[in-house]
């Protein structure tokens, strides 16, 4: 992976600055903070993936975000250039964006310490995902498929109907976002029940309770008829990652919620 990285840098040509480097899960992702031949910061991604995997939503979701949002009023990182190669049957994708220099509000997606935010990040946060509800897009982020499934085995309510599907981050919690808000790690964006956002920032702040209920606060939809299946998503897909043996420090909280949703 560092070799190819190089090469990317190589090919964008640009300068990696050293001792930075970030790696994503299983080692499939390297990033580096790194400079334009003109001294812009940038940032510089490399995926990689069998060659025959190599395609589908995960692996075009950065390049199809920035044709459909663009920066978002400098809320979202641009995607300044794309570079393929493959090499003895794995795809490597560089992605060169604009850098983020504000550190993520939490090192870890489940937020450990109240989230102390002025009522402005809430704001351009719930207006941010407003932006991005609104496009239309063909991909999928949530399908009724794995909401009719998994509904019922993990919160034990069959799968309340969809009255409105959205386009979605998908991954909203707090290792994705900064302050001055930047919503980071577009690779799943989609459709999918109106209010997933928000009830995925939900979830990630349950061990902090006034956080949590200042998330609801912005988002009106998380307590609402309308919200009702995208929190039961939500929820069955952390108590599905509990099941597997992740995150488990919120299982008691994610069983509570459950509870809460099936009173309703």
């Amino acid at each position: 992976m560092r070799a190819h990285h190089a090469r990317a840098a190589k090919a964008f040509d640009v300068q990696v600055e050293p001792g930075a480097e970030f790696w994503g899960w299983a080692g499939r992702t390297l990033g580096a903070p790194a400079r334009t031949a003109t001294g812009a910061p940038a940032w510089l991604r490399l995926v990689s993936a069998p060659e025959d995997k190599a395609g589908g939503k995960l692996w075009d979701g950065a390049l199809d975000a920035q044709h459909a949002f663009g920066d978002l009023d400098g809320h979202r990182p641009a995607l300044l250039a794309v570079h393929d190669a493959v090499d003895d049957g794995t795809a490597y994708r560089a992605e060169l964006s604009v850098r983020v220099d504000e550190p993520v509000l939490s090192d870890d997606p489940i937020l450990q310490h109240e989230a102390h935010l002025p009522d402005s990040w809430w704001n351009d946060l719930a207006g941010t995902l407003e932006k991005v509800a609104a496009v239309d897009t063909d991909r999928v982020a949530v399908r009724q498929q794995y909401m009719d499934r998994a509904i019922p085995e993990f919160v034990g309510i069959p799968a309340p109907a969809v009255s409105c599907r959205t386009t979605a981050h998908a991954d909203v919690h707090w290792a994705n976002l900064t302050e001055p808000l930047r919503l980071l790690d577009w690779e799943g964006w989609g459709t999918a029940p109106e209010g997933f956002d928000a009830a995925t920032l939900y979830a990630y702040s349950l061990l902090q309770p006034d956080t949590a209920a200042r998330v609801r606060a912005a988002f009106p939809a998380l307590g609402s008829p309308a919200g009702l299946a995208a929190e039961a998503t939500v929820c069955a897909q952390m108590l599905q990652t509990v099941a597997r043996g992740d995150n488990l420090v919120l299982e008691g909280p994610l069983r509570n919620w459950a509870e809460e949703l099936r009173r309703r």
